[in-house]
């Protein structure tokens, strides 16, 4: 079922059938520290990625994207789980469990919605641009250092100025929804399943 749009001005859906390119767009990365402020300030906590790693992907502008996602524990022995590194230049301490301590099948190695902001969110100035994905998923606990695989579908909007943090938190869940909503038609449900996210290679589905 379709959910409803908070914002008459805005569409409930996005993305032509099937996707037309440069959309699938496929990408792996990892899980790093980014401003904190997701979770702190709007509620809506994000898995930032190293903007190479979208910019790789050769897709374009900044703006809020769509797709699926799936986050992989990452095992290795010379790794810590549970290390505290620095994170914003030192000014404050995230712990690193590399997806470790997350539900299998159901937090990790499944695929996920997501909606990624890409830019320098006009709101906050950032200095540097960023990568700050939002899964449509509650998860128990962060998972700084866990890998990603990510499918890219669709761009919902260019990067707006809010005039107060509440605008900026409405609109973000009016992209939750249209996300949802787009990801819903048959065409974009079918990049959940096995696919790319277990073989690492771009497929499309039949």
């Amino acid at each position: 079922m379709t959910v409803s749009i908070t914002r008459s001005t805005r569409t409930s859906i996005v993305g032509e059938v099937p996707p037309q390119p440069p959309y699938p767009a496929y990408s792996t990365s990892t899980v790093i520290p980014g401003y904190g402020r997701g979770s702190s300030d709007l509620g809506i906590p994000t898995a930032n990625i190293p903007i190479d790693d979208f910019e790789s992907m050769n897709i374009g502008e900044t703006g809020i994207y769509f797709g699926w996602v799936q986050v992989i524990p990452v095992s290795d022995d010379s790794l810590v789980i549970g290390e505290i590194k620095s994170a914003d230049e030192g000014t404050r301490q995230v712990e690193y469990n590399y997806g470790h301590g997350l539900k299998e099948g159901v937090d990790v190695n499944v695929a996920l919605p997501m909606v990624m902001s890409v830019g320098w969110n006009p709101f906050y100035h950032n200095k540097r641009k960023s990568g700050e994905i939002h899964i449509m998923h509650e998860f128990g606990t962060s998972f700084y250092g866990a890998k990603i695989k990510m499918v890219i579908l669709g761009y919902i909007r260019p990067e707006l100025d809010y005039v107060s943090i509440e605008a900026l938190i409405d609109d973000i869940n009016v992209d939750i929804n249209v996300a949802l909503n787009s990801l819903e038609r048959e065409s974009y449900s079918a990049f959940k399943t096995c696919g790319y996210f277990c073989s690492g290679k771009p497929v499309l589905p039949n």
